[in-house]
Parts: C-alpha cells; structure tokens; sequence
C-alpha cells in the first residue's frame, strides 16, 4: 500500500525526520489560508500516487497566499497519469536549497536485509541515475539486530562530500527514517529530495512510503490511511473479498490458486505468444462465491478476449470452483471463450460439471495456455 507524501511526512517526522511545515486543502480557499498561516511563501503540490508530478504541472511555487490559492485552483481537478488531484500539500518553501540529495530505506530481496541507498544525485529519477550512472547509488546494508551503525552514516556522507558539520545531524536523520521503515512494516521510506538548506540544515522536502500489505493487520492507522479513490475498483473489490488481484495490460484473464501458479501461468502464456490481462490468485480455500467474484472482476475488463483457468486442487476442490464457474457465466453471461485447466482435489467432479455445461477443458497447462491464445486471437482450436 503507498502513501501519498504527505501522509508519509507526518510518519517521518514521528521518527525525528525533520520536514517543512505544512497541511493538505481540498479548496483553493483553503490553500490560501494555509498559506498565509505559513507566511506567504509555500510550494503548493498535488497529492496523487504516482511521480513526475511536477512535470505535469502538479508542482508550483508561490510567494503570497493570492498565489498560492491561483496555483491550487490550477492543479486541483488536474489528471496527472489518469489519477485526479483531489488535495494539494501546502508547504513552507524551503529557505534556499544548496544541495540535493537521494535516501530511501528499502528491502534488498537478493541478501534478505533492510539497505539503506543513497545519491548525490537527487532531486532527479533515481532509476534512471542508476541506469546511466550507477556509481553515484552508494548502498550499506543493515543488520536489523544492530540497527543503522555511525560508521555507515559516515560514509554515506563522506562518500556524498557533506560538509563536516553535518555529519552528526545526517546520522540522525538516517536513524530516524529507518526506525520509520522498522516500525511500520513499510518495504520503502524514501526522501527525494532530502535538501540542505542555505542556512544549513537537513530537510526532507518530498517524501514517499509503501506498507507491506501483509503486515496491516498489525497498523490500523495505517490501513485506515488508504486512499480508496486512487485505488481501482477491480483491485477494492478483489482485496474486500480476499483476493489477490492486480490488473495488467494485457487480453487473456487469469484465475489461478496460489501466487506461484499464477505467475507460472502468466509466463507461459507469454511463452505461447499471448499477454496476461491479469494476476488473480484465489488463495487455497476458496469457495464458489468467490470464484464468481473473482470472474466477475476479470470480465469486467473490456481488453479480456478470453480466460484461461489453472486450478491445482489441494485445499480448493474442483467441484467448488466449477460450481463457481457455472454461477459466475450465469450472472455476468460473458461473450469470450474460456478454457479452464483443473486437476488435483476433486478434479473428475469438477470436470463432469463444466463438461455439462460445454466448458472448454485441457488437461496440462501449456495445452490450456495453447487454447487459450488462440482463443484470444480468434483462432479456432
């Protein structure tokens, strides 16, 4: 789950990172008086859960609170990458930037341990830094049994030039934002840009997090911070009902049980020539209800030229997810073929059932990933 920025700044500061002064408005007259609480001179910018916001204009300054209520006006109700702002972030201009710098706190899967990454190089796509000059990404690891160690905050910074004096103060802030990622079960906090001020002070002027869903059930505060609005519908529903879905780009509709199964299934349709329009993975309990949900969310995708189901019967019983097929084509009545590849737990009973409904059936995987690209091609089989 990510947090738009300034619901992270506020989780940052609790851990001692220091941020600008600020509040979120929803009306450009509350932008205006936000700002003139402020002092006058603030970045106004807009909330959305995604980046290059200030490239599609979601990013303005302004010197006096008149200002700050035209800018809001402009950027709110902006579509930026399909997402409308909604809110704006009413920050204090920092008091003249002289440096600019990357620092995040991630999870570095290959060695199974919290890093910290850093660059002199921020304010600028930390991805394509690392593409063209990987050498500026500097990484320590952190061992979570000792926590964030001075020797490393020391040379991150001297591998960064910071000036001398601020050692000490990027050591803290380096702990804090870790203590931050620690605490919250997040797999990022990142600054970018963490700032050096002209009166030289550290500040993190942008901020970004992402929870690891798994853990919310350990952080109400957090999952009650869910921006339900930026959230498609197809993934609100699925998550509701106990699904695991994310919708992708592609035209044939994926329902599978587990999350390995479900990507091996992706990758071979890829193999076949064909593109997941989906991840969907029911879990290994699932009942007919939510086989029908389920469905019911892959169909309601207009790119979805045909379904392909892969159900390995262990705690899932065949019959339940036939029963769940046939009750779903019953309520949606879809117009695109489907193939569905069923064995294990009540496998033959399953079958019977589609077979009496004249489903489409294949007995190994690539013979339904096969079927089902054709299908989607409008081959015959």
């Amino acid at each position: 789950m990510n947090l738009h920025e300034y619901q992270a700044k506020r989780l940052f500061a609790e851990h001692g990172v220091p941020i600008p002064n600020g509040e979120v408005a929803s009306t450009p007259a509350e932008s205006r008086e936000i700002a003139r609480e402020l002092g006058g001179r603030v970045v106004v910018k807009a909330q959305v859960l995604t980046g290059g916001r200030g490239k599609a204009g979601g990013v303005k300054l302004a010197n006096d609170p008149d200002e700050a209520e035209k800018m809001a006006s402009r950027i709110l109700g902006l579509n930026i990458k399909n997402l409308i702002v909604r809110r704006v972030l009413i920050d204090e201009q920092a008091p003249g930037i002289e440096r600019e710098i990357y620092l995040a706190v991630l999870i570095d899967r290959a060695k199974g341990l919290p890093m910290i990454m850093a660059s002199a190089a921020g304010g600028m796509d930390i991805e394509e830094v690392a593409e063209k000059t990987p050498e500026k990404i500097l990484k320590v690891h952190v061992e979570p049994a000792l926590g964030v160690r001075s020797y490393q905050t020391t040379y991150l910074a001297s591998m960064m030039d910071f000036p001398r004096g601020l050692w000490r103060d990027f050591h803290k802030l380096v702990v804090g934002l870790y203590k931050c990622f620690q605490a919250n079960d997040a797999s990022l906090t990142e600054i970018n840009p963490l700032v050096i001020t002209g009166e030289g002070k550290l500040l993190a002027v942008d901020g970004k997090m992402s929870i690891d869903d798994n853990a919310l059930y350990r952080h109400k505060r957090l999952d009650e911070m869910r921006d339900l609005d930026e959230e498609p519908v197809s993934e609100r529903e699925a998550r509701m009902n106990g699904l695991n879905f994310i919708q992708l780009d592609g035209n044939i509709g994926c329902m599978v049980n587990g999350a390995g199964l479900a990507m091996a299934t992706m990758d071979i349709i890829k193999l076949f020539g064909g593109e997941p329009a989906n991840f969907l993975d029911i879990g290994g309990g699932a009942k007919a209800e939510q086989v029908t949900t389920a469905l019911r969310l892959i169909l309601s995708d207009p790119k979805v030229e045909a379904v392909l189901f892969n159900i390995f019967g262990g705690i899932t019983r065949g019959d339940e997810v036939a029963r769940g097929i046939i009750e779903a084509l019953e309520q949606v009545k879809p117009e695109v073929p489907m193939v569905v590849r069923l064995v294990g737990t009540n496998a033959a009973e399953g079958i019977a059932i589609l077979a009496e409904a004249n489903m489409n059936t294949a007995v190994t995987l690539s013979d339904a990933a096969r079927q089902a690209v054709a299908a989607a091609k409008g081959e015959a089989r």
